[in-house]
């Protein structure tokens, strides 16, 4: 049976990486997103090599009514979006909050956060008559301890974690068969990598790691392309509601992975004190 995979930002970087990944897997056809039209073309003319169905929209998610219509679109061409993996996002602004464009910062909740409830909530009436779906969204650098001169991204990124258990909530409760997960990817060199470097004091501490990293290379890519395979198999069906880090996690170790369906604090945003701190 033909998965149809809905792919956000996927003109460069890590979407462009998966795209590409998931492009020479059988029975696939992709819908790429992206805002760059030239990167977008670029990145589809390698995908139909071995994936001829795969398709590309250029769309601002950030856009909402821009955004619905294009996904009718997709519909219409496609019927229902088996796995959504909502990759886009953006960093900036870079520097401490107190001098940062406020514009600016709430933009990138709108497209980080915003942006990526708004794709889950345009994919739900499918996946819900379907009986089944696979959402991925991605976490990053902030989500599970404060990141100093990132707050926007870092606060964009926490949130999609909270709505990612939030809805696994929701979904269990309603019997649904979705499994929604939030991925952290590691410290891959992209784009975003040289926006730090960029930024020269704005970035804080993160300024020489980041000058480092470009240097000695940053983690290997196969890990969140692995963990990416994973999580839209049937070998994942029923792990929901967890951030799973593609470096540091032993998603691949059966014991980790039964924890992960039966240990609900496992994998989560939680505070941590007296109380709990023996249990986790």
């Amino acid at each position: 049976m033909i998965k149809n995979i809905l792919i956000t930002g996927a003109s460069k970087g890590i979407g462009r990486e998966i795209s590409l990944n998931l492009a020479r897997r059988k029975n696939i056809n992709l819908i790429l997103l992206a805002r760059n039209e030239s990167a977008l073309n670029d990145t589809l003319s390698k995908v139909k090599k071995f994936s001829p169905n795969s398709q590309k929209y250029v769309c601002d998610i950030s856009n909402f009514e821009r955004t619905k219509k294009i996904f009718q679109k997709i519909i219409n061409r496609h019927f229902v979006i088996d796995v959504l993996i909502n990759n886009a996002a953006i960093q900036s602004p870079i520097g401490p909050f107190s001098s940062t464009d406020f514009i600016e910062w709430s933009n990138n909740i709108q497209v980080n956060l915003l942006g990526s409830a708004h794709l889950i909530k345009l994919v739900l009436p499918g996946m819900i008559k379907k009986g089944k779906g696979k959402i991925i969204n991605f976490s990053g650098g902030g989500a599970t301890s404060p990141r100093p001169n990132f707050s926007a991204y870092a606060v964009s990124k926490t949130a999609v974690v909270r709505l990612t258990e939030t809805l696994s909530e929701e979904f269990k409760k309603e019997n649904l068969n979705i499994d929604i997960n939030a991925v952290a990817p590691g410290a891959i060199n992209t784009s975003m990598l040289e926006e730090v470097i960029s930024a020269g004091k704005k970035a804080g501490n993160e300024y020489m790691e980041a000058v480092k990293r470009a240097k000695e290379g940053g983690t290997d890519i196969s890990h969140i392309l692995n963990l990416i395979d994973f999580l839209i198999s049937e070998e994942s069906n029923g792990i929901s509601g967890k951030l799973i880090s593609a470096p540091w996690d032993k998603w691949e170790d059966k014991k980790f992975l039964k924890e992960l369906k039966e240990n609900s604090n496992l994998a989560t945003l939680r505070r941590i004190d007296n109380k709990y701190f023996g249990e986790l």
